[in-house]
């Protein structure tokens, strides 16, 4: 099976030159790069979009600019209108998980629509849409910010791109369970010297416990050496220091 094709991200109308730098900026945290624009309102390019993207300067360079949303979706078989008004329209509404799990599998290629700041996406342009793209949000206070609306259905997609999470690839392996002995042993050492294993019937369950504290983490082997040099600092007579 081929990988599926990064979805399109739409600004119907933005007006802002900073919010569709910020919009840029939120797709490529998540990996999109395809970002199309219909009429912005101040034109394009906006010199105001350079530095709110903060370095997603590829999507900005990249940015084609569309006389209607009709033909900024004209290559796309799966459309996703973003809205949490009612619009007067009988579509399917799906949340962003939803949507990105659903092309992960179509054929043909997907853009998610997302309308100017200040209105939102007019019944015209959901009409173009295959279904209505929202998100459970507070009644009382429904109002996101165009990079927030594009983060959503941003990061919902990632889970099905192939991105490496950066802090689970820094992470050292657990250490072995020779050295995670060793560690153990050395505790037990010590605390036999301060008869913390005293009364004789509760040591037992006292060394267990000690045992589970310290295999519970999966310290790195980095981490079990630290806690040696801790260990056999505090061991030291204060005669060698």
């Amino acid at each position: 099976m081929t990988a599926p094709q990064n979805p399109v991200i739409v600004l119907v109308r933005p007006q802002l030159g900073e919010n569709i730098g910020k919009a840029a900026r939120a797709m490529l945290n998540f990996g999109l790069t395809e970002m199309r624009l219909v009429t912005p309102r101040d034109g394009w390019p906006n010199p105001s979009a350079g530095p709110a993207a903060a370095g997603a300067d590829v999507v900005l360079d990249q940015a084609q600019v569309f006389g209607s949303l009709a033909e900024a979706v004209a290559d796309c078989a799966n459309v996703y209108a973003t809205t949490v008004r009612k619009r007067g329209v009988t579509k399917p509404v799906v949340t962003p998980e939803q949507a990105a799990s659903e092309i992960r599998t179509a054929p043909g290629r997907s853009a998610f629509v997302f309308g100017p700041e200040r209105s939102g996406l007019e019944t015209e342009d959901v009409a173009l849409a295959r279904a209505i793209l929202t998100v459970p949000i507070n009644p009382q206070f429904g109002s996101l910010n165009l990079a927030q609306a594009v983060i959503l259905c941003a990061y919902e997609w990632s889970k099905h791109a192939t991105l490496v999470q950066p802090t689970v690839e820094e992470l050292l392996p657990p250490a072995p369970q020779d050295e995670l002995e060793g560690l153990i042993g050395h505790f037990e050492r010590m605390l036999e010297a301060k008869n913390y294993f005293w009364p004789q019937p509760r040591a037992e369950t006292n060394r267990l416990t000690l045992r589970n504290l310290l295999t519970k983490p999966g310290w790195n082997r980095l981490e079990v050496r630290t806690f040696r040099g801790i260990l056999t600092t505090l061991e030291r007579d204060k005669r060698e220091r």
